[in-house]
């Protein structure tokens, strides 16, 4: 079964406010498996158009992934984190066929 995951990108209007929003994170995260790949670390943009922070999380499953987005537990924390910041997030299936040789 493929693995899910959260590929998301945000602007923050308040770093100390934010910190709420990622304390609040840990329970739904979790709960559901969740895994930092990616987390606000250097990167460059040479292409297109970027938030200021970058995180990738791996879930389980594709179910599980959309499972954390919908639950109660993180909807209140989602609650926490839109006044100060803007986000995008992508819920992904994994790939898991043929790769370059």
């Amino acid at each position: 079964m493929p693995k899910g995951y959260w590929i998301v990108q945000v602007d923050l209007k308040d770093q100390e406010k934010y910190k709420g929003y990622m304390a609040a994170t840990v329970e739904p995260f979790r709960k559901y498996g969740a895994r930092y790949l990616v987390r606000a670390g250097r990167f460059e943009n040479p292409d297109g158009t970027s938030r200021a922070r970058h995180a990738v999380i791996e879930f389980p499953s594709y179910e599980a992934a959309v499972a954390c987005w919908k639950s109660p537990e993180y909807q209140e924390a989602r609650k926490v984190r839109l006044p100060v910041s803007t986000m995008d997030i992508v819920v992904i299936e994994g790939y898991e066929g043929p790769q370059p040789s």
